[in-house]
């Protein structure tokens, strides 16, 4: 029986491959730059940054070696389908930059330079002026309060006057049974109305409330806790 390895390195150069692993780094660092200085919020990790650039290239190289093979595609797709990733996306944001330099490597990998340079230029672009310029954001964030007090206390309009004051909107989201029924502790979602007032918002509600625990999330949906 005759056994016969065939190489097929030949079917493209050490030129595209080194071109396509050099413009894929330099494009995914671009773009790992771009998350980095435009990032809000926690969950920043700089392993994630990593992860950019190296998917960035890992790709640009699937693609080299798909090239217009249909049979390798799919033997491809097969291959990746067995990979299962355990940690949860934290930001929705985080999705559509995985799905960049995807694209972009893409691009690179079946030759289209020019195309995956003028995307990651554009698209870096829009995203830059998109947080500079803080777009679509709300006039007034939600905040989310947690007030306890004693069980004796009825809350149905012990607050009213108070959220009159300092809040523009305010939603009785929750109320729970703390400190093995000793407490009782709500859960609102407000809006107040000047973040200067905060301190003394905080200040009245616990003179009502007993001198009890009172929490405020401030800007509690900018972050990703």
């Amino acid at each position: 029986m005759n056994i016969t390895i065939q190489d097929l390195t030949g079917t493209f150069s050490v030129l595209d491959v080194t071109l396509a692993l050099t413009l894929s780094f330099i494009l995914g660092a671009f773009i790992g730059w771009v998350y980095k200085i435009t990032h809000r919020g926690a969950s920043y990790t700089q392993s994630f940054v990593f992860t950019l650039v190296m998917n960035c290239m890992v790709v640009a190289i699937v693609m080299l070696i798909v090239g217009s093979n249909i049979a390798r595609a799919f033997s491809l797709v097969g291959a990746l389908s067995i990979i299962r990733f355990r940690n949860a996306v934290k930001e929705t944001r985080d999705v559509s930059f995985i799905f960049l330099t995807m694209a972009i490597g893409m691009a690179v990998g079946t030759k289209f330079y020019l195309m995956g340079l003028i995307a990651t230029v554009i698209i870096s672009l829009v995203i830059l002026i998109m947080t500079r310029f803080n777009w679509y954001a709300r006039p007034m964030m939600s905040q989310v309060l947690r007030i306890q007090l004693p069980v004796d206390l009825d809350f149905a309009k012990l607050f009213d006057d108070v959220f009159l004051k300092y809040t523009a909107s305010s939603e009785l989201i929750s109320v729970d049974s703390v400190r093995s029924g000793s407490l009782t502790e709500l859960t609102y979602s407000i809006g107040v109305k000047n973040s200067s007032d905060i301190q003394a918002f905080l200040t009245e509600i616990k003179r009502i409330n007993g001198n009890n625990k009172v929490t405020l999330l401030a800007g509690y949906n900018n972050t990703d806790l």
